[in-house]
């Protein structure tokens, strides 16, 4: 992954419940969320704020503003083959997160070169993110809808500015995913977070060291006069609506 680095966006997460799961053995069953939230979750409500396959969003640090509650509810959700079943979910409840995020330039997508304008992409970002984002946020799982808008990250008191160190075992971290990677496979990654009072500082993708390889799988074709809009298209659609910083 190219280690240039731009100015990112902070902000702030907050839903009525959550549920981030290990994807490798939440298939059927009961359901138990990890008590922090995973990078690739995190990762995820960052491209719903604002995404492009011309760059990646790295996720940097989440910061843990109410203190980790749980609760179990039966749900009935749907079976292979048709109809429901009970299921007993156990979520987190009432989460709220400062999340600090910055994008990379995708350098496996040379054919999208022409799209890197940081400023323009930068502009984009943060007046979705003002508008709560361009899609739904999700909170490990579509179930689980939340919300987002700027913050300034460490601001306002959190339930655990003071808790210490906390170490946990080892959790789910993401997805290698062929179009970030240049491989034609799909892996996951673990690590062990430690948690410094209530702020969590994420690994790297590629510093992770325990992977599991899940399947082989093929990157999306994307191209500037097909399916995708460029970041110039798209600046010039946003100023003729009225909107400022975009220049």
């Amino acid at each position: 992954m190219n280690n240039t680095r731009y100015a990112g966006i902070s902000f702030k997460a907050w839903a009525r419940y959550a549920l981030f799961t290990d994807p490798l053995t939440r298939i059927g069953g009961e359901k138990c969320s990890y008590h922090l939230p995973t990078y690739e979750a995190l990762k995820g409500i960052a491209k719903s704020v604002y995404w492009k396959p011309t760059f990646i969003w790295v996720i940097d640090e989440v910061r843990i503003i109410k203190r980790i509650r749980t609760q179990t509810k039966g749900t009935k959700p749907l079976v292979f083959g048709g109809g429901n079943d009970l299921a007993i979910y156990t979520f987190l409840s009432d989460v709220e997160y400062q999340v600090r995020a910055h994008f990379e330039w995708n350098q496996n997508r040379p054919e999208l070169a022409d799209d890197r304008n940081a400023g323009k992409h930068l502009a984009i970002a943060q007046r979705a993110l003002t508008k709560g984002g361009r899609q739904d946020i999700f909170f490990g799982t579509r179930d689980c809808q939340g919300y987002v808008e700027p913050c300034e990250f460490g601001s306002g008191v959190g339930d655990y500015d003071d808790a210490g160190e906390v170490a946990y075992s080892l959790m789910f971290h993401g997805f290698d995913y062929p179009d970030e990677t240049g491989e034609s496979k799909l892996n996951a990654r673990f690590w062990r977070p430690i948690m410094k009072d209530g702020v969590i500082r994420f690994l790297r993708p590629e510093d992770c060291s325990i992977r599991k390889f899940i399947r082989e799988m093929t990157a999306k074709n994307f191209t500037s006069d097909q399916n995708l809009l460029s970041v110039d298209e798209e600046t010039a659609e946003l100023q003729l609506e009225g909107c400022n910083g975009l220049d």
